[in-house]
């Protein structure tokens, strides 16, 4: 039986095909899409580089962070200092190039356990409904009402300054959103067709729910993250800024604006540099989520 023609075309060649010939995959046509756009390439590019002097800072760097010179005290950009010294002569350059595993480790590692909270939350609230539902949403709500970051220094406050404290404050504050997304998802999903038939064939909830539902529930999951990224290390910053974050003398963005601030007229380079980098590093994660939220979106095609 031949296939249907419209227009002269089949139906089977119209699909998206791999290199190899076979029908490309949604991930494959996003890839396709994502590489199209310019913005999310080059913010892509960006983050693949802060991920590699996150890995390699140990090496990179050209002092040790903590390496004060109090004859060389908040000095302008040299050869010596390209980004110039902070206010105990330590090297501005090393403490930025630390600064960026402290940002990454903080934005990645915090979506983790945002993620390993709201899905399995939004999941079984949407797959369950009825009164488990109402419950979960209920909780969810009260939740969402709080001013997040005003949660988030409350508990910092209690659990005290720390990089290991930041993970658990973002993650035990920032898994709402995911978890309203992924019921909103699971809701619509249960209802397909193929999940009826899996049902209708014996399959189990916890088979429907993990190989069927939420395999296919996770386009505003990937997305979510990909803004969550940003979100997290500007909230870091937030907190070292205010003295709740990082305990010196690691080294934070946030933390070297904030120290620096006060000085930001006689010696600009001490918060101007920081500043930059956060800026660079949310511009590179919104362009590039941006990029994935278009590729992802079927209303955008």
């Amino acid at each position: 039986m031949t296939a249907p023609v419209i227009d002269n075309i089949a139906v089977e060649d119209a699909k998206p095909l791999t290199d190899a010939g076979a029908p490309a995959t949604l991930w494959q046509i996003a890839w396709r899409q994502v590489r199209r756009n310019r913005l999310a390439m080059a913010g892509g590019a960006v983050i693949i580089i802060l991920c590699l002097v996150a890995i390699f800072a140990d090496v990179l760097m050209p002092l040790p962070y903590t390496k004060p010179n109090f004859g060389r005290l908040n000095e302008a950009p040299t050869r010596a200092y390209p980004l110039g010294t902070d206010q105990l002569g330590r090297d501005m350059l090393s403490r930025m190039i630390y600064g960026a595993r402290v940002s990454m480790l903080v934005g990645l590692l915090s979506q983790v356990i945002i993620v390993a909270i709201g899905v399995p939350i939004g999941a079984v609230s949407g797959y369950l409904g009825g009164r488990a539902d109402l419950v979960i949403t209920r909780f969810i709500d009260v939740m969402y009402a709080f001013p997040r970051l005003l949660f988030v220094i409350l508990v910092m406050s209690m659990l005290g300054a720390g990089l290991f404290n930041i993970f658990i404050a973002i993650g035990l504050t920032g898994w709402v959103g995911i978890a309203r997304q992924t019921r909103a998802q699971v809701l619509t999903i249960k209802q397909k067709e193929y999940v009826e038939g899996a049902r209708a064939l014996g399959s189990r909830a916890g088979r429907l729910l993990f190989r069927h539902v939420l395999p296919n529930a996770l386009t505003p999951i990937v997305v979510a993250v990909t803004f969550g990224i940003p979100e997290a290390i500007f909230t870091e910053a937030a907190l070292s800024f205010i003295g709740v974050g990082i305990n010196p003398p690691i080294p934070s963005w946030g933390q070297m604006v904030g120290e620096g601030q006060q000085y930001i007229r006689s010696y600009w380079h001490l918060c101007v540099f920081p500043s930059i980098a956060i800026a660079v590093t949310m511009l590179a994660f919104t362009f590039f989520g941006d990029g994935v939220r278009d590729a992802l979106d079927p209303k955008m095609k």
